[in-house]
């Protein structure tokens, strides 16, 4: 099949005719066949050997990746980072974090799909705009100069571009889930944070309780968190409206008060703690949706980096603190598995008879640089352990605590001992149900004692079971 591909961040269009490495750089003018440039990425099946795609734990040209099992089994944490992503100045990151009996498969299924889709959006756009010919996309995605175009700005008109691209990826890859033949999903599902930076520009969309924050210099010159996601939970007030609405039902167990979760109306499961997630099709009728949340920021010479990872970080360490960890690190290659130790330690901490939750980061720095390969090894870091393997598995890190550095407790949750004198949490919906920004709201993921899972237990599905009425 003749492709045009690019096979590193320099490299000129060339056409290839066996297609074994295919890198979606750019596209020139050449006729392509019906199949869509989605289907073409996939169907080789040559994914991890995409030039500039990472997804075990590793580095690239500006960013490094870590994760680790937690205690509660195989890791269902997945995490990429996907440099020259449609163009040399567009980098692509992601963390999801699985749950329910088959959660490392979704999660790893949406690590692997999700990105493809927003590629094949963007470039059908892109083909639409130019025609019968597809010329080489740069990442510039250029507006149709229609009536629309009189009456927004061409950055409203990239940002309503990348907000269509993500809502429309997020609801096909939910939908491959549901239908897909050998991936059981109805109880299992992943969270979702995905960010996509084109040059100065910042396009998130996210779902579930995974998270985003980003270090920037203040006018003190002091790096400072601030957080660009918000922990979607069911406790808050325009999530639990939804689910209420839909029949859902939001409560917290008395033995972990502060962990709002969401049940069938009709049985005392599954009890999600999140209220958006791929997956978890037993819910989707009663209020959890795949819907994501979109957000777009600029970008300053202020802002260092960007921190992605799941809650078995968050459920330990402040933004703060993280940010801390990552700036005092030795070395950026080393930040993410520095950060990841340290909510390990943590956890050991202040949970020592509770199970610690799997742990994935992305650090990606904004300024596109990264450490030289002999600092890199100075720090211990050897192939075996920062490199991507082939078979899926991650390769844990082991305890190392010399190059973190010491913190204090922060209280963000609180020991068994005292959620005894914490009383159940309320859930009600407020009346105004605003959106509050999320750099302006510090949202906990989880403010409370540690849930065991994210799932309580699987539906108990009967023959008395009602008709639910699909809104």
């Amino acid at each position: 099949m003749g492709g045009c591909v690019s096979t590193s961040s320099r490299s000129t269009c060339s056409s290839r005719s066996n297609g074994d490495t295919v890198s979606p750089s750019c596209f020139c003018g050449q006729k392509r066949t019906r199949r869509t440039f989605s289907d073409h990425v996939v169907s080789l099946q040559h994914l991890p050997s995409i030039p500039n795609r990472i997804f075990m734990n590793g580095k690239s040209r500006s960013s490094c990746i870590f994760t680790q099992q937690g205690r509660k089994g195989i890791n269902q944490d997945a995490m990429i980072v996907w440099e020259d992503f449609m163009s040399e100045e567009v980098v692509f990151c992601g963390v999801f974090d699985g749950h329910g009996p088959h959660g490392h498969l979704v999660a790893r299924k949406v690590r692997d799909t999700l990105p493809i889709k927003i590629l094949s959006f963007l470039h059908s756009y892109q083909s639409r705009q130019d025609g019968s010919n597809t010329t080489c996309f740069k990442g510039n995605l250029r507006s149709d100069g229609g009536e629309s175009e009189k009456d927004c700005s061409p950055e409203d008109k990239l940002n309503s571009i990348w907000r269509e691209a993500f809502l429309k990826s997020y609801k096909a890859m939910d939908k491959e889930l549901r239908s897909h033949p050998n991936l059981d999903c109805f109880c299992s599902g992943s969270t979702a944070v995905t960010i996509v930076k084109q040059g100065s520009n910042l396009f998130m969309g996210y779902i579930g309780d995974s998270r985003a924050i980003m270090g920037s210099k203040d006018s003190n010159d002091s790096t400072v968190a601030i957080q660009l996601t918000v922990d979607l939970k069911p406790d808050l007030p325009r999530e639990a409206e939804r689910i209420k609405r839909c029949k859902g039902r939001v409560f917290a167990l008395q033995d972990e008060p502060e962990v709002p979760r969401v049940w069938l109306p009709f049985d005392d499961a599954p009890g999600l703690a999140m209220a958006r997630a791929f997956g978890d099709f037993c819910l989707k009728e009663y209020g959890v949706i795949s819907i994501p949340e979109f957000s777009h920021r600029i970008l300053t010479e202020r802002d260092q980096f960007i921190v992605l990872a799941s809650d078995g970080v968050w459920d330990v360490l402040t933004n703060e603190e993280v940010v801390e960890i990552v700036s005092m690190a030795p070395t950026r290659a080393s930040a993410a598995r520095i950060l990841v130790d340290s909510a390990a330690r943590e956890w050991k901490l202040k949970y020592p008879t509770s199970k610690m939750d799997d742990c994935a980061v992305v650090c990606l720095f904004l300024d596109g640089k990264m450490d030289s390969e002999s600092d890199y090894d100075e720090q211990n870091f050897s192939s075996a352990t920062l490199q991507s393997n082939h078979s899926g598995n991650a390769i844990e890190s082991d305890d190392g605590q010399k190059c973190e550095p010491s913190l204090q407790r922060n209280f963000t949750v609180r020991s068994s001992e005292e959620n005894d004198t914490y009383g159940r949490l309320a859930v009600e919906a407020d009346g105004n149900g605003e959106t509050l920004a999320a750099e302006d709201q510090n949202w906990s993921g989880l403010e409370g004692v540690t849930r065991v899972n994210s799932l309580v237990q699987l539906p108990r599905f009967s023959d008395e079971r009602p008709n639910p009425e699909v809104l």
